[in-house]
């Protein structure tokens, strides 16, 4: 069953930030992944998150796939660019 993941980051490294939109695509792909939607500057409509500097969704085959691409080890330098950025949260939606 196709499951989301929801990314809210507040970025204050736009550089790395850019070298982990290089790599992005394909590990998404590695785990069958790919990006959905994203929004840069998204407006809160209701609850009390940090202003995002952009907020997206992932999708994924199954949460098993979202879970693997999130604790791969080959790919640990690449959410290190992400989470060296600024802050960042991903939530699985399953």
């Amino acid at each position: 069953m196709t499951v989301h993941a929801f990314v809210h980051m507040v970025i204050s490294d736009p550089e790395k930030l850019a070298a982990y939109r290089t790599h992005a695509a394909a590990a998404l792909a590695r785990h069958g992944g790919k990006l959905a939607s994203a929004a840069p500057k998204p407006a809160t409509l209701e609850g009390a998150l940090p202003d995002a500097d952009l907020a997206a969704v992932l999708e994924f085959p199954d949460a098993a796939a979202a879970r693997a691409w999130h604790a791969d080890p080959a790919l640990a330098e690449v959410h290190a660019l992400r989470r060296d950025s600024g802050q960042s949260a991903i939530l699985l939606l399953a």
